[in-house]
């Protein structure tokens, strides 16, 4: 499987999987209960479907199977892990998923465990009347928003490696809060209307014929039932833990020693890479990238010991490479000391409180523009500082608005000419607004013009350079005192074309990229290949002469 969604080994995929069984299950299940605000039938024709699906030989075997598939999963994590320290969502969840077995047990052996066994009828009322209104109800009702909580973080943490997640999640989050609110106001619906039913003597009588109330005696068997499934968890949860103990002995058996440059020295275990254990001993180590090997701030001279190292890996030696990192630079979220080593950290976290997220940059596929007034110079020689600036500030309000209407944002002002990136929720839309704004551009800049020519000055050519390609969105400059602006090979590809655009006498060259990205359907038999300076590849684009007529034409 290619998708984001589904990388990493066979047991991440199981996790992930039987994660979505258990996660579609409790959803449709907070949604019976919340059925109870509304009227007692619904809440139990519901459930009726729902067991339809849930009891059934095949539905059983995937819900039990996805059930202890996840928390033997969660167990063999645990005892996998080399440390305890993790990112605070990772603790939630691992403390959230140990607390649910505590109560879930309980419901499990009162209801499916009682039905099979001795034939209750576990409806909806009958699991309600059992649990109102003792203690029991308050715990089912934590259980309901741990399990919830816990599923909510962990399909966050899931769904985020989309590009599409951070747009949707906003909205998804009044759901999230429903679902939990709806189930809750339906249990205690329910739950009065039960016990007020069961005050009546005549109705009580009804109800416990009605469910097969179980007797004292059964009681007493299912108490030892769930007695005997918790000391199982106890005991699982006890083995994986031990596991996890011995191993870190083991470990600590097979240690290497690690000296930091201006910095302490620790004994770490053996396997884990340096970043991991810079991490693990409280040492501040940059890594922008997430310790992937995508960039070089976690980078290390290594001083001491380098000549034991393996050697670099085709993704490090990458990175090394872009940056002519000197002889004993290596990348600590890619090596793994195994002997002693002393190391130089190159970037170090100032003392104080890391920059924000912003300063650390995002990577992000966007269409970018680069535009550039023609013939600036000439016809500006001889006029006054105060003149040239009032000319550049009217050209300026004259076309901007038409790029900011289209959702792009002016990185940089650059003289008689701008930078504009299109930061929409995707590739496709934000090559969309390209297009669109470099048309309203030309169409701004015609208004404009017809200004100038009733005031007697001449008309202004522009030049426009559009692409699409990966970039960096971050803050660079000093802490405090940094601008948000993007780098990458796209402002570069954008910049050159713009340059094309006047050997060519065109208004425009927009990429190949841009193009079929945002499923254009114009005229592509005036493409040529460009071969621009600083760029690997050459670069598919097509001159238009007016982009005003950019949309026109594709349209008819």
């Amino acid at each position: 499987m290619k998708s984001v969604l589904w990388q990493g080994g066979w047991a991440t995929r199981l996790r992930i999987g039987s994660g979505l069984i258990l996660f579609a299950f409790a959803f449709f299940h907070f949604i019976n209960i919340g059925l109870g605000l509304f009227h007692t039938d619904y809440l139990h024709d519901m459930q009726d479907g729902r067991h339809a699906v849930t009891r059934h030989d095949i539905g059983s075997a995937v819900l039990y199977v996805a059930l202890f598939t996840h928390f033997g999963l969660a167990l063999y994590s645990i005892s996998q892990r080399r440390t305890l320290r993790m990112p605070f969502n990772t603790a939630l969840q691992v403390v959230l998923g140990l607390l649910i077995p505590l109560q879930l047990i309980a419901h499990i052996v009162h209801t499916r465990y009682a039905h099979e066994i001795y034939n209750v009828n576990d409806e909806m009322g009958y699991i309600i009347a059992l649990m109102w209104p003792s203690s029991a109800i308050y715990m089912q009702s934590l259980l309901l928003l741990v399990v919830w909580v816990h599923s909510c973080v962990g399909l966050h943490m899931w769904l985020r490696l989309t590009r599409w997640w951070s747009n949707v999640a906003p909205y998804l989050i009044g759901l999230a809060v429903f679902v939990p609110s709806f189930a809750l106001a339906g249990l205690l619906t329910e739950g009065r209307r039960i016990w007020t039913d069961f005050a009546d003597p005549s109705l009580r009588e009804q109800y416990i014929e009605h469910y097969n109330w179980p007797s004292p005696e059964e009681f007493q068997a299912l108490f030892s039932v769930k007695d005997n499934a918790m000391m199982a968890f106890w005991i699982a949860l006890a083995a994986s833990i031990a596991v996890f103990l011995g191993r870190k002995l083991w470990r600590r058996r097979h240690s290497v020693r690690v000296k930091y440059v201006e910095g302490p020295e620790v004994v770490a275990e053996k396997g884990m890479t340096l970043l991991e254990i810079s991490q693990a001993n409280g040492i501040p180590h940059t890594a922008l990238c997430g310790g992937k090997g995508r960039c070089t701030t976690c980078r290390v001279i290594v001083e001491d010991g380098a000549e034991k190292l393996p050697a670099p890996s085709d993704v490090e030696a990458r990175s090394l490479a872009a940056v002519s990192a000197p002889d004993g630079a290596r990348l600590a979220c890619q090596i793994r000391p195994t002997e002693p080593i002393t190391a130089f950290r190159m970037f170090r976290p100032d003392g104080g409180r890391q920059r924000a997220h912003a300063s650390q940059g995002q990577e992000r596929k966007l269409a970018v523009l680069f535009l550039d007034m023609r013939g600036f110079t000439s016809r500006t020689t001889g006029q006054l500082p105060y003149d040239i600036v009032f000319l550049l500030n009217r050209f300026f309000d004259a076309i901007v608005p038409a790029i900011t209407a289209d959702g792009g944002v002016v990185d940089k002002y650059m003289g008689d000419g701008l930078l504009a990136v299109f930061e929409t929720p995707d590739a496709e839309s934000s090559a969309k607004a390209g297009l669109k704004a470099a048309a309203d551009v030309s169409h701004a800049l015609m208004r404009f013009n017809q200004q100038l020519e009733a005031e007697g000055s001449p008309r202004i050519r522009i030049g426009m350079g559009l692409h699409l390609g990966d970039l960096v969105l971050g803050e660079i400059g000093a802490a405090g005192n940094a601008a948000r602006t993007i780098i990458g090979d796209a402002v570069n590809v954008a910049s050159r074309l713009e340059a094309e655009t006047k050997g060519l006498k065109v208004e425009l060259l927009v990429s190949d990229d841009v193009l079929k990205t945002a499923g254009y359907q114009g005229d592509l038999n005036g493409m040529k290949s460009f071969q621009l300076r600083g760029v690997t590849r050459p670069i598919p684009a097509l001159p238009i002469q007016s982009a005003a007529d950019l949309l026109e034409t594709a349209a008819a």
